[in-house]
């Protein structure tokens, strides 16, 4: 396992880590490393864009899946031009 130092960590910063943990009930260290971990898992295993916009309109009245449109060729409006 690796080390890491922060330095000039603001205090406020440091107050709000510690309060964290103690919420937690784990130590500072643990709960900088959970942060971590979460952030760096987050970056690395992104959610596609379907899956997100999916997520936050879940539950707003659409009873049924949307259909995939994968490599079909879209239409133009036509305005009566």
């Amino acid at each position: 396992m690796s080390q890491v130092v922060v330095r000039n960590l603001e205090n406020g910063v440091k107050v709000g880590l510690k309060q964290r943990a103690l919420l937690h009930g784990w130590s500072m260290e643990e709960e900088a490393r959970q942060i971590l971990r979460k952030a760096v898992l987050a970056d690395s295993s992104p959610v596609p864009l379907g899956s997100r916009i999916a997520a936050r309109f879940a539950g707003c009245g659409i009873a049924e899946d949307l259909p995939e449109l994968h490599g079909q060729a879209s239409e133009g409006m036509d305005f009566g031009a």
